[in-house]
């Protein structure tokens, strides 16, 4: 008989204190989701709602074709994404398909160990401050937890990676880590040129000189139908790249101008073999002085099998400041967002529970 988890703190002991997870209730034969996991009504995803252009919006973009006769065609659906969706899909991209599916072995190998060999990397005993291993969001201040686990590694130098990265993990997630930055790198020298900005060595290491790679596990679920695997929310940083398997479950918030009558204004991202989902975090919102967008996103839960997904943030450093870039408030003739350190946008980021782009709040400029 599995045992029960809801009565008084024995499942937050459990998962988050123990280091157990979510996968530690599932591999202990749960039968239904613990009341502490289930969602509001309004928070849950159905996934039966769906809109015809799902496909369409979503279509990946060839970037081989940067280096031919079609390369202002790229630039323009590369920009026009980041202005109107905030998300889309690459293929091409120069990381190649045999790193993507180690990658995902990597990850699955990580978060099948004993619950004792991934908790030695928990929030406050982790024997290097490059390493967390997780639940949720932050469980503490969060009403409705999160189905998912996490481990979360900071890139300091190749040399601390290797010593201090989880060895079930590290060297496949350094090459993606390099690989990817080379993309976000060629990524952001296109839209901030669409801006009419240049991108020189040290604005490129400002906007992105704190990176971090995440391997997320979605185990199934008993109940998905009342859960959420992410919470909405939209990411801090400047961009996001990330690689989800064949399973699918991501989902992004749709603008009014996008919304199909009757249908819902959340849809599906179609996992595409080989291609990476590019992001726009609040970091480029703010930047771009609201011309480019966060996209809000979440994730639901399956009973099927468990999901994987990998993202690497490029975000700046807690060092530096961020604000709208000046030529942008000169031609808009307004600063939408006011200058912020990012480490104070970071602290207000991770210090409550996932609520749509509400973290973007911290740097309005309540005065334009």
């Amino acid at each position: 008989m599995a045992p029960s988890f809801d009565e008084g703190n024995a499942l937050f002991d459990f998962v988050v204190q123990k280091g157990n997870g979510v996968k530690g209730l599932v591999d202990n034969g749960i039968k239904m989701v613990p009341q502490r996991y289930i969602q509001p009504p309004k928070e849950r995803i159905d996934k039966k709602i769906t809109n015809s252009n799902d496909q369409l919006l979503f279509e990946a973009i060839d970037l081989s074709k940067l280096h031919g006769p079609e390369h202002d065609q790229v630039v323009g659906a590369i920009s026009m994404a980041a202005e109107s969706l905030g998300f889309f899909q690459v293929v091409n991209h120069g990381v190649t398909l045999e790193l993507l599916e180690s990658l995902k072995a990597s990850a699955h190998n990580f978060f099948a160990q004993p619950p004792m060999k991934k908790a030695i990397y928990l929030k406050g005993v982790s024997p290097s401050p490059l390493v967390k291993y997780g639940t949720s969001f932050v469980p503490e201040k969060e009403m409705a937890l999160e189905w998912k686990d996490y481990v979360s590694m900071i890139y300091t130098n190749d040399d601390e990676a290797h010593a201090q990265w989880p060895p079930q993990c590290k060297d496949v997630a350094l090459e993606y880590l390099k690989s990817s930055t080379k993309l976000v790198r060629e990524l952001l020298e296109i839209l901030f040129g669409n801006l009419g900005v240049t991108l020189d060595e040290a604005k490129f290491e400002s906007l992105t000189g704190l990176k971090m790679v995440n391997m997320n596990f979605y185990p199934s679920c008993p109940n998905p139908e009342l859960t959420v695997g992410v919470g909405r929310h939209s990411d801090m940083g400047t961009l996001t790249v990330l690689l989800q398997d064949g399973i699918g479950g991501l989902y992004v918030k749709l603008e009014e101008d996008h919304v199909e009558e009757g249908k819902d204004d959340w849809i599906g991202i179609p996992p595409i073999p080989g291609a990476l989902v590019i992001n726009v975090g609040d970091t480029m919102q703010i930047l771009s002085n609201g011309r480019y967008k966060s996209a809000e996103h979440r994730v639901r839960t399956t009973s099927s099998e468990s999901r994987i997904s990998v993202p690497l943030f490029a975000t700046p450093k807690p060092s530096e400041k961020i604000g709208p870039l000046p030529q942008l408030v000169e031609s808009d003739g307004v600063a939408h967002y006011k200058e912020v350190l990012f480490g104070d946008y970071m602290q207000n980021f991770f210090g409550k529970a996932h609520e749509g782009k509400k973290s973007l709040h911290f740097a309005h400029n309540d005065s334009a």
